[in-house]
């Protein structure tokens, strides 16, 4: 998680597509001056997002990994809506970019056009209009069916999903859902019965879904599964083009199976004019209107200029699809756990030369409650920072610890086993079994401070230039060390001691610089000097 360090005027947002002006207005109240540039083709964008720190768009601007890749300062997308199609989240995760959308936001509006699309299909509403308006009087033959007592069923119990079920149950049909993330318990708590996709199949009088286009969701509906529907099922589609297999949607009216399709969505956007579901009598289209009322457009932009001013201002993440959402206020407690995890990570990642296996993070007390993924992730990121010649963060640390094959863990433990009521522990797990450790704590300040190290007790300052040796327990060692440094010019701001047997003394000495690589040999050479290392942390 990023936290505020530079002013929010420091920031820059570029706008890519047509946001509603109180959204503007959110950027500037909060210090932000977007720029707003619509319209732009990759090779224009790929230009224009050079030292951009923040991309609002809606579903016209495609976000490639090559635009990603160019935007070399870019910390968060934010989409105006709830689709990411047009957003390559895998080159964002990987590049450390927070993407964000707003699934509530057109929630409703989606929700009420899937509705209507299929009470138009029902009761053939457009094609009866279309007739009349060219002075026909064709009463009987458009007549249509009564949905009270059908069996609708509907696949994806997410926030359209299911307002659609409340809607349906208003007009008295019955409400099946498959959902494979959603408990039997809590389906029947929004008065749906859960099922398996084939009992949709096979008991639906009318279908309609509401999730993502992914592998899984991609021509669901296709020849075979045509078959096995009811003679005369509807079909709706206000989700995404391409859950349904279009040639076999064609097929299925063609043989008499479908009764009817209505698609607000398709593959290609826009189809073209000779499209054969377009022209079919059978078949309700509509030009991609699902979120397309004037409520729901100006309540997406508003949302996600909040989302993304909080972000760059806080550090609060809400509604993003590639890393855990964190709210205003979560994030200002947990923000210097983030940091303490981050830092215990560049500390172990320059002090321990290990080829890892696993990365255990154990969370003690209050961090165990605020934000496990977060934390986790922050500290594989600062271990990771030493290897790895791309933006790591917490977003992009998973993808590249998971690439290299090193597993990751996350323990909580809710009350503390020493004498640090809060704590944040690191374990790194080589190849040859053995583990290095290092903890942290929070100081009476909130500053991140080291409180054990190998062996080592002690409560250090954990920030900048840094200095670690171990030494001989003996007179004259820390004199040696602050004479040394001293006469190259190396301020110390503080230092830290602890012992140990029989490991002898460390000491942690936090510097207003870096030490001198002629320094730091001379210090080495010392025959009480065990181990020297220049930390930044």
């Amino acid at each position: 998680m990023e936290s505020a360090r530079s002013a929010p005027a420091a920031r820059r947002i570029l706008i890519c597509d047509e946001l509603a002006p109180a959204a503007v207005d959110i950027f500037r109240a909060r210090g932000f001056e977007p720029e707003i540039r619509l319209g732009l083709a990759e090779d224009a964008l790929v230009a224009a997002v050079q030292g951009v720190h923040a991309l609002v768009v809606r579903s016209a601007t495609k976000i490639t990994r090559r635009v990603i890749e160019a935007a070399g300062e870019l910390r968060v997308i934010g989409r105006a809506g709830v689709g990411v199609d047009n957003v390559d989240t895998e080159a964002a995760t990987e590049r450390g970019v927070v993407v964000m959308n707003t699934p509530t936001g057109n929630a409703v509006t989606t929700a009420e056009h899937a509705i209507g699309l299929l009470v138009s299909l029902a009761r053939m509403i457009p094609e009866a209009c279309r007739t009349l308006k060219g002075g026909k009087w064709e009463k009987k033959k458009f007549e249509g069916r009564e949905l009270a007592g059908k069996t609708l069923g509907v696949i994806g119990l997410g926030n359209i999903g299911r307002i659609v079920a409340d809607r349906a149950k208003g007009l008295r049909m019955n409400v099946i859902g498959f959902d494979p993330v959603l408990t039997a318990d809590r389906a029947a708590a929004l008065g749906i019965e859960l099922v398996p996709l084939e009992a949709i199949w096979e008991r639906a009088d009318a279908i309609t879904v509401h999730t993502p286009l992914n592998a899984s969701t991609q021509n669901l509906v296709n020849d075979a599964v045509i078959a096995k529907l009811k003679k005369g099922v509807l079909l709706v589609n206000a989700a995404r083009g391409g859950i349904y297999d279009e040639a076999a949607l064609l097929r299925g009216l063609q043989s008499g199976k479908l009764g009817g399709v209505a698609l607000d969505v398709f593959v290609q956007e826009p189809p073209p004019p000779d499209h054969p579901l377009v022209q079919h009598d059978r078949v309700v289209v509509t030009p991609h209107l699902g979120a397309s009322t004037k409520e729901a457009q100006d309540r997406v932009a508003v949302e996600i200029a909040q989302q993304v001013a909080a972000y760059l201002a806080t550090g609060a993440i809400q509604n993003a699809v590639n890393v855990p959402s964190v709210s205003t206020e979560a994030a200002a407690k947990l923000a210097p756990y983030v940091d303490l995890a981050e830092r215990l990570g560049r500390f172990i990642g320059q002090v321990a030369e290990v080829s890892p296996t696993a990365i255990e993070v154990e969370c003690v007390g209050e961090p165990a409650d605020l934000g496990m993924k977060s934390i986790a992730a922050s500290a594989i990121s600062g271990f990771l920072q030493r290897y790895i010649d791309l933006p790591v963060n917490q977003v992009s640390a998973p993808h590249f610890a998971a690439d290299r094959g090193i597993a990751l863990r996350e323990l909580r433990t809710e009350r503390a086993h020493g004498k640090y009521a809060s704590q944040v522990i690191l374990r790194v797990y080589a190849a040859d079994g053995t583990v290095k450790t290092v903890e942290g704590t929070l100081g009476s300040d909130r500053s991140t401070r080291l409180s054990r190290w190998g062996n080592f007790d002690i409560e250090a300052v954990l920030g900048g230039n840094t200095l670690v040796v171990e030494s001989r327990d003996r007179p004259g060692v820390i004199g040696f060390l602050g004479t040394t440094l001293g006469k190259a010019g190396v301020n110390v701001a503080r230092v830290h001691l602890a012992l140990s047997e029989p490991s002898g003394a460390l000491s942690v000495w936090n510097l207003d610089s870096a030490v001198p690589a002629e320094v730091l040999a001379e210090i080495r050479r010392s025959p009480d000097v065990k181990s020297a290392l220049a930390l930044l942390i």
